[in-house]
């Protein structure tokens, strides 16, 4: 009968966490991937895209209040990380996206944003000067040129250099929410609660995107009719309830729970499923067309997602590990807050 020895039960543990941070990773990615169906319908319905933003953030801000109340030692001890969250990883990649797209193509901005996977390697390997492995960067490079068939960036390329800057600006908020959610994530009964981080990183969020979307301005009235999603008509509040209750609370959630699980990277290139998703719902609930490019395109970020995920950790010099800090995905040492 074979011994289990120590190290057989530590690696079993890390690949029962990687499989569930992978799970997580997809559940946010298909909740994050739906918020764009049920939120053009209202848009089309009269309300403007920063409204639907705002009462996005704003009413996931008031489900996750009694967290935020729970919490409440918290913005004492991580008042950096929150308001960093807040600003970058909610109100920040909002905004940005939709100022993007009054300048430039969706698809151009859409790949734009979701450079942040090769963003978040090249934080990894050039700034913190950690080892990542070939894999992880053939799945980055695999899952951003697939992208670019799902969104067919040749269709309506333009180089509006403000639109392009702004969806840069996306994308490298959309890395404040990848590295920000990894922190902490060794410190063991130290770290910081992720749904608190969430909690108060909505709260920030909201605040921050009510100066900006100036919902005194808001039709509410479009909220008490009835939106046309492919000519069924469908209530305006139920599409706003699935935005705030699952592309926005779950898909934040799952999301958090899925870097702390995986690695800043892995996750990020996991979440560039979520283009995939979207466009396959707009295909189906929408009546959108999906051509051969995009589903050529979503095999390959499928294919790329699958090969950075799978990845093996890469040679670091041997070294003492302290207690309570098995080696993570790609990498030896976590971001430090």
């Amino acid at each position: 009968m074979p011994v289990r020895t120590t190290e057989s039960r530590k690696n079993g543990r890390a690949g029962a966490g990687r499989g569930v941070g992978l799970g997580l990773a997809l559940v946010s990615a298909l909740a994050f991937g739906g918020s764009g169906v049920a939120a053009k319908p209202l848009i089309e319905a009269g309300l403007d895209p920063l409204h639907v933003v705002w009462l996005r953030v704003a009413g996931a801000a008031v489900v996750m209040l009694p967290v935020a109340v729970r919490h409440r030692a918290l913005p004492r001890r991580r008042p950096a990380l929150l308001a960093g969250f807040g600003l970058l990883a909610v109100a920040g990649v909002q905004a940005c996206y939709f100022a993007a797209l009054s300048r430039i193509p969706v698809g151009v901005a859409l790949l734009i944003e979701y450079l942040a996977p090769a963003l978040v390697l090249g934080w990894v390997r050039f700034v913190q000067r950690r080892p990542v492995t070939r894999a992880a960067a053939l799945g980055v490079v695999l899952a951003a040129g697939g992208l670019a068939c799902v969104v067919e960036i040749w269709s309506g390329l333009s180089f509006d250099a403000l639109g392009l800057l702004l969806a840069l600006g996306a994308a490298c908020c959309q890395v404040g929410y990848f590295v920000l959610s990894d922190q902490g994530a060794d410190a063991g009964e130290r770290a910081p609660d992720p749904l608190g981080v969430i909690a108060y990183g909505l709260l920030v969020g909201a605040l921050v995107l009510t100066a900006v979307a100036r919902p005194w301005q808001l039709d509410w009235s479009v909220l008490a009719g009835s939106a046309r999603m492919n000519g069924t008509a469908v209530p305006a509040l139920a599409l706003l309830l699935w935005i705030v209750l699952v592309a926005t609370v779950l898909a934040y959630v799952t999301g958090v729970l899925s870097v702390r699980r995986l690695s800043p990277q892995v996750a990020g290139v996991v979440a560039c499923l979520e283009a995939v998703i979207a466009t396959v719902l707009a295909w189906v609930l929408l009546g959108e067309h999906l051509s051969a490019p995009q589903v050529v395109g979503g095999a390959v970020v499928l294919v790329g997602a699958f090969i950075a995920q799978s990845a093996a950790p890469a040679e670091a010099p041997a070294r003492p590990v302290a207690a309570g800090g098995p080696d993570r995905e790609l990498s030896g040492h976590r971001t430090s807050a």
